[in-house]
């Protein structure tokens, strides 16, 4: 942003002028809620000003409400309070031990990743936000230096250099790991998988989330598990009272819980649940596997502490992954195991022997050379305005008695509409236009639970086409919730009225009935249900 150089005042003081200034365009819309401002150097140099003047311009700026300091960032434009919908309540899945039922997940996969699609269905980072060219670098870099080794195999566990980095950033989140103890995996979910693998049998019983990300409904699919679905709550995650009592009834053998910006409902345990929850799973002996590939995406304070961050017994399974930070297509995650990391280091070595080599030199180059803190605080804050300007999107567009989740991290928002709305229609009308969400029932046990609610990507870079896909996707929603409200009508069961199935003749026989009037109704909703 240019700023003209300003003229002293004689009813205003030097900073005054400037705050006005910059207050301007944050008025007008130029300068939205999360941009950031200029730096203090750059502003003193465009306004020929003294850096004190700038400071206390921007002093005045944040007493005004206007903008907020972030440590080490900079100053940002405030994000605005938004009319926010209610958020969801907490889940009542069925409380029962079952088979996995993935088909319609697999069915759902293959469009919604497509090329030619607005991608608000698949939780993928945005790849303009990701740090490609120093990456792309640094592998150039490695395979020179590394020309040998890059084409080993390697150890099982992966390169110490990548190990040692990881141990450091696992500091961060409470959790202190012996670069040995660490297993480099393709990705967080072969790291779930191996965990799985490690510790159960088939027709084991798993408790999990509910919903929870369909990637670890396959890995226990294909292990032939079984699972138990607990309540969980968009804040809180899951519910620790229905986790014991299912304990206490029921032959559970292990845990598999995101407690950090859960995919797809967003919640985030705090410390104190998290503690009471290694407590309860000591208690009963019982492993946990945990998943926090979101751990690092949050939007304000310090990072959450993992579930390992208590682990007073080694029993909990730390799984992660730079998918969703810095590359998902390096395939670099990893699995801290604790008392089970040398099984899972043996079944890593008999599956596929070891992760490519010089994706692991780059990631651990990338980390050791302190660029990774910097590009993060970058992230989270594209990623939290990118979010809110989804939310404030469902503020505009969609049905008032839309709920929508309020996570503080990560990327995705979990929808919940009311009873009776179908979720894999919208899914299937989005489609039409392009568009693409990941319908509800993707991320219960059974594939039937969930029809009326979505997940939305937020990772996704905002722009026109973004907010006419959430302009129509919020139009859609309208048009399916009119129809279902009409259908349920007195008036329309008693007369038969349901959407497909309209009366022949009626509307010329009785025009001005109130039934002929709610046909005609119904047939607009459906046409433009069909419009393509």
């Amino acid at each position: 942003m240019k700023i003209t150089p300003i003229t002293l005042s004689s009813d205003q003081s030097l900073y005054e002028q400037v705050a006005d200034r910059l207050q301007k365009p944050i008025l007008e819309g130029t300068l939205k809620p999360g941009d950031r401002l200029p730096s203090i150097r750059k502003l003193r140099e465009q306004l020929s000003v003294s850096t004190s003047t700038v400071l206390e311009a921007y002093r005045l700026l944040e007493d005004r409400g206007f903008i907020v300091p972030r440590p080490q960032s900079g100053y940002y434009v405030k994000q605005t309070a938004l009319n926010l919908p209610r958020e969801p309540s907490e889940t009542s899945p069925p409380q029962e031990a079952s088979p996995i039922d993935i088909s319609l997940a697999f069915q759902v996969m293959e469009r919604i990743r497509d090329s030619d699609t607005i991608q608000l269905g698949a939780a993928i980072p945005a790849i303009e936000h990701l740090p490609l060219a120093k990456l792309n670098r640094l592998m150039s870099k490695m395979l020179r230096e590394n020309s040998v080794l890059a084409h080993s195999y390697g150890s099982a566990l992966g390169c110490l250099s990548l190990r040692s980095e990881l141990a450091k950033r696992m500091l961060d989140a409470g959790c202190s790991v012996h670069p040995d103890r660490i297993t480099i995996t393709n990705g967080a979910m072969e790291a779930i998988y191996l965990a799985l693998q490690a510790i159960t049998q088939p027709g084991d019983t798993i408790a999990i989330e509910s919903p929870t990300y369909f990637g670890i409904l396959e890995a226990m699919k294909t292990l032939q598990l079984n699972a138990l679905a607990l309540p969980t709550h968009p804040r809180e995650g899951i519910s620790l009272s229905h986790l014991k009592e299912s304990l206490q009834k029921r032959q559970i053998k292990a845990c598999l819980i995101i407690a950090n910006f859960n995919n797809p409902i967003g919640s985030c345990m705090d410390d104190a649940k998290k503690k009471q929850l290694v407590e309860l799973l000591n208690e009963y002996d019982i492993p946990l596997i945990e998943d926090d590939v979101y751990g690092e995406i949050y939007f304000s304070g310090s990072r959450p502490k993992a579930i390992k961050a208590f682990d007073t017994e080694h029993r909990i399974i730390y799984c992660s992954s730079v998918s969703k930070i810095l590359s998902p297509g390096l395939r670099i995650g990893w699995c801290a195991g604790g008392r089970y990391g040398d099984r899972i280091a043996r079944v890593k070595a008999i599956i596929n022997q070891s992760t490519s080599i010089p994706p692991q030199l780059a990631v651990a180059e990338f980390l050791a050379n302190g660029g990774c803190d910097r590009h993060l605080r970058q992230l989270r804050h594209a990623y939290q305005s990118q979010m809110n300007r989804i939310l404030q999107a469902i503020c505009d567009y969609f049905p008032t008695e839309t709920r929508v989740t309020q996570p503080n991290g990560g990327h995705v928002l979990w929808l919940e509409m009311p009873a009776g709305f179908d979720s894999l229609q919208l899914y299937h009308q989005a489609l039409a236009h392009k568009i693409s969400i990941a319908p509800g029932v993707m991320f219960s046990v059974s594939g039937k639970y969930y029809q009326n609610c979505f997940r939305l990507n937020t990772a996704i870079a905002w722009s026109p086409a973004i907010d006419r896909a959430m302009q129509t996707l919020g139009q859609l929603a309208k048009q399916q919730l009119e129809i279902t409200m009409l259908s349920r009508s007195p008036s329309a069961s008693i007369c038969g009225i349901v959407p497909n199935s309209f009366t022949l003749g009626f509307r010329e026989k009785f025009p001005n009935t109130i039934v002929g009037k709610w046909q005609d109704r119904l047939e607009i909703a459906e046409k433009s249900l069909r419009i393509s």
